[in-house]
């Protein structure tokens, strides 16, 4: 854990789990402390397992401007009209530049894909701003809603896989996905990287990506060091860019593995503790 100092100059923030829970809706006192916290000249971003045109909305509704970390750092995309300048509340069109892409092997994604099949798993295919399903998939159109987007539907996932794609999400009971972690990680271990963003949801990625090195990246960018940096988050995708920043902060109903690497835990995403962190942390000051 790097040493924790102040003021804060970056604040990122996770989605589903730290700013919305499972309504998917932005609270407004979460809206206001985070407002506030822009008005103070303090970088607020997103770091989250959606991709960019999904997460885009709460992006937008938070009035953001900082480059947007997608797939758990796998992609980020800057804001749009952010780099002509242009008003982040304007009215959106599209998605912005892309900045970062790293997609994993396409013949790493058709194993894994066929792993994830063998073991009961529901796998997924994400790549830039696309997600494919099985064309029998009874869940699309729920997928669907809570992507903001539809999905499109193919007959083979594995045949569908013929260049490198961006992500590959496989869904399950909670049992099965909490056992299939270590398997998976040390199954692709080199070759992919492995992480649970919901407790029904495994990812998997190219090696080496996580939301740590997003954060590190936009850091990076931005001038702010690390330990002027804060991270909000509530899952294991979560864990290491909160164990990389002066202060990390890990939601309530985060596992314990994540509490553990975190400076500091926030009261629920039902009581808003992304608003209690910002409001006690960054806009009470020192203290």
């Amino acid at each position: 854990m790097v040493e924790a100092v102040r003021p804060i100059g970056l604040v990122v923030l996770d989605i589903d789990g730290t700013l919305v829970g499972e309504d998917l809706v932005l609270r407004e006192r979460t809206k206001a402390a985070v407002a506030a916290t822009l008005s103070r000249g303090i970088h607020v971003a997103i770091a989250t397992g959606r991709m960019a045109s999904s997460a885009l909305r709460f992006a937008d509704a938070l009035g953001l401007s900082d480059p947007l970390i997608a797939y758990q750092g796998a992609l980020i995309r800057a804001m749009p009209g952010a780099m002509a300048g242009a008003s982040p509340r304007r009215a959106r069109r599209g998605v912005g530049k892309l900045l970062v892409h790293t997609p994993m092997a396409a013949d790493v994604a058709r194993e894994v894909v066929a792993w994830s099949s063998a073991r009961g798993l529901d796998p997924h295919i994400n790549h830039l701003e696309r997600f494919i399903l099985r064309e029998d998939d009874q869940n699309a159109d729920d997928y669907s809603s809570f992507m903001g987007a539809r999905a499109e539907l193919v007959p083979d996932l594995v045949a569908w896989i013929e260049r490198p794609v961006t992500k590959v999400l496989a869904v399950g009971d909670e049992a099965t996905i909490a056992a299939a972690l270590p398997e998976a990680r040390a199954r692709f271990a080199g070759r992919a990287s492995a992480t649970i963003s919901h407790p029904r949801f495994i990812e998997f990625l190219a090696p080496g990506v996580s939301k740590g090195r997003g954060v590190s990246w936009l850091a990076r960018r931005l001038g702010v060091p690390l330990e002027r940096t804060m991270a909000i988050g509530d899952q294991v995708n979560d864990l290491e860019m909160i164990a990389l920043v002066g202060h990390g902060v890990a939601m309530a109903e985060a596992p314990a593995a994540v509490r553990a690497v975190a400076r500091h835990v926030a009261p629920s995403v039902a009581d808003e503790g992304v608003a209690t962190i910002l409001e006690t942390l960054v806009l009470r000051g020192p203290g």
